[in-house]
């Protein structure tokens, strides 16, 4: 066995001779006095990942501490999108072993995948756990307590999620999807993350309804690659498995999707997010560059007049939806040409909030190898431009709902009412509304703290 690593093969690996040493027995570790501390860095679908592994550390018998208490067993999810999320993992792990030096210190995620050999010389590491066995990650801490040989674990399809603690939100995320095979130039996920693997669409349904059983009311299903659910399943895909939820799981709740690439939305897609009460009125679409000449660069699959065209139908079919998009500054041979062209883009466009990245070089991508890398300080300046515009979409965005009817999701208390999310993913202020995590249909009247919507009732949905 190897003393440290994850091998080309998802397994399990850590240092054995460690776990002979840990401070509890393997008898202690099943008596429910073991205490774990969870960290998660990076996208949402890490988020999501950490969080059923909460829950099943708590079937397990195990305590979840808080973070600020010391732990015997450090669980730490790491990311690798970009150097400063490496550099904040590796600090974290660090931090574990010293928080507690008989502390058990485990590490999956990203970064965990990528940095092997560097992980392999940290000493306050004691068991890696691959991306692809994360979902085995508990059964793995078992079996390493318990001093058992590694074991391969069939990873070739997501395992169903169990959820039974309400864990103080309004909105419960399920990832129904891993895996990415676009392999655009300057990203290193396909690698890190493998193929596509979908979630079966009965296991989707469990975990859905055993959220509403929680006292969920909104429902986020996301993915690495959300677009491509059911590629490796024979007759499925994102709006059958919608299609399917909405006709099987009554009751009073929504449903918001997570990104999708603009190849993926089709019509029958739009007529099912516009026409369905249930499904959020809110696209995530990543845009990356408003250049053709940068998109094709980035091994992008659609033209900025595609995107554009897209962003239109969408806003005409229904002015209050919610358009959202990534958007990458400093991708190599970006020049000011290729910059104001996207610009101009999101300018022009219906788009309502961005999010806005600098390139950062991933050693392994195509990108890396670029020549006309783009200094920091032009990434720099180009990112605050660009920020600074999507202030000024939203806040334009924010001003077209006055007068509008929306939907809001109740999540704490605020000055004269509550705060809480719209169907179109704006906070909004609800004068009068005294509940949490109920559904109040608000009239919006003006705008707060220059990126919230104060709104009054109109109605209560009294089946929340």
């Amino acid at each position: 066995m190897e003393k440290y690593g994850i091998p080309d093969q998802p397994k399990a690996t850590g240092n054995m001779e460690k776990a002979a040493q840990f401070s509890l027995s393997p008898q202690e570790a099943f008596a429910g006095s073991l205490r774990v501390s969870l960290f998660t860095l990076g996208c949402k679908v890490n988020q999501v990942e950490a969080e059923a592994l909460r829950e099943e550390f708590i079937h397990q018998g195990f305590q979840i501490a808080d973070s600020s208490e010391p732990a015997d067993i450090y669980v730490i999810n790491t990311c690798a999108v970009t150097r400063a999320a490496e550099k904040k993992s590796r600090a974290i792990i660090r931090r574990a072993k010293r928080n507690n030096p008989r502390s058990l210190v485990v590490v999956t995620g990203c970064y965990a995948q990528l940095a092997k050999s560097e992980l392999a010389r940290l000493l306050d590491v004691d068991l890696l756990v691959s991306n692809q066995d994360k979902e085995f990650l508990v059964e793995c801490i078992n079996r390493y307590l318990r001093q058992e040989e590694e074991v391969s674990y069939d990873s070739s399809r997501l395992r169903p999620a169990r959820y039974t603690h309400h864990h103080r939100r309004t909105r419960g995320f399920i990832k129904i999807q891993d895996g990415c095979e676009n392999y655009c130039s300057y990203c290193i996920v396909p690698r890190l993350r493998g193929p596509v693997r979908s979630k079966l669409p009965e296991h989707v349904l469990e975990e859905i309804q055993s959220m509403l059983a929680a006292d969920y009311r909104e429902i986020v299903l996301n993915g690495i690659h959300l677009g491509h659910y059911g590629k490796d399943t024979e007759g499925w895909d994102l709006t059958r498995l919608l299609k399917m939820i909405l006709a099987r799981v009554p009751g009073d709740y929504r449903i918001r999707l997570g990104s999708l690439e603009p190849t993926e939305i089709n019509e029958e897609l739009v007529e099912l997010v516009i026409n369905e009460p249930r499904l959020c009125k809110h696209l995530h679409i990543p845009l990356q560059s408003g250049s053709d000449k940068i998109l094709q660069a980035m091994n992008r699959h659609y033209t900025a007049g595609e995107y554009f065209e897209l962003l239109n139908e969408l806003y005409l079919r229904e002015p209050k939806m919610g358009l959202t998009a990534d958007v990458m500054v400093g991708f190599p041979g970006e020049g000011e040409r290729e910059f104001r062209e996207t610009y101009r883009l999101i300018q022009d466009s219906p788009l309502n909030d961005l999010h806005v990245f600098r390139y950062s070089v991933r050693p392994g991508t195509r990108a890396a190898l670029m020549e006309n890398q783009v200094s920091e300080t032009v990434k720099k300046e180009r990112s605050q431009e660009l920020i600074e515009l999507g202030h000024r979409r939203r806040t334009s965005f924010l001003q077209s709902l006055i007068g509008a009817e929306l939907q809001v999701l109740t999540e704490e208390t605020a000055p004269g009412g509550m705060r809480g999310l719209s169907e179109n993913y704006v906070e909004v202020i609800v004068e009068g509304a005294k509940d949490t995590n109920r559904f109040y249909n608000a009239r919006i009247f003006g705008v707060k703290d220059d990126l919230k919507l104060a709104g009054r009732i109109e109605s209560l949905n009294l089946e929340a």
